[in-house]
């Protein structure tokens, strides 16, 4: 039986002897990794780089900015991740919590890029169960 790095993260972070330091260590690096994934995922243009040394290289850019939205609390364990992979990234927040009497996830706040509606949005949510939440993220960076 083949395991991978990612199966040992995974139990590091779910071990209950796990020290803290581990615990923050792996976490982190499963959030890099989960970051430079979702940028995998974007689309980029062709652009010609010169080294150097003068010689040309076939690159890539983003096309278009991006923005990370941080959900409250749980999100904001992600948005160091984020800010290594882009130094200079706008993030905005947002708290979604469940409505005691309809058990809908309700907005209470956000703060958000003003131009968000013109940059590719990654949803930074580590807490992800059935995906309401979600929902609720998607109309409101939507809406705002």
């Amino acid at each position: 039986m083949v395991h991978s790095a990612e199966d040992k993260r995974c139990s590091m972070i779910r071990d209950k002897n796990t020290g803290r330091a581990d615990f923050i260590f792996y976490s982190n690096r499963i959030n890099r990794l989960l970051v430079e994934e979702a940028l995998n995922h974007l689309p980029v243009l062709p652009q010609t780089i010169t080294t150097p040394v003068g010689r040309t290289y076939a690159g890539v850019k983003f096309e278009g900015k991006i923005c990370g939205v941080s959900i409250m609390r749980a999100g904001e364990a992600m948005e160091q991740a984020l800010r290594e992979c882009c130094r200079s990234v706008r993030i905005g927040k947002i708290l979604i919590q469940r409505d005691e009497e309809t058990s809908q996830p309700r907005l209470f706040y956000d703060k958000l890029p003003e131009d968000i509606k013109d940059r590719w949005v990654l949803l930074l949510d580590p807490m992800l169960a059935t995906g309401m939440n979600v929902k609720s993220q998607h109309r409101c960076a939507v809406s705002c």
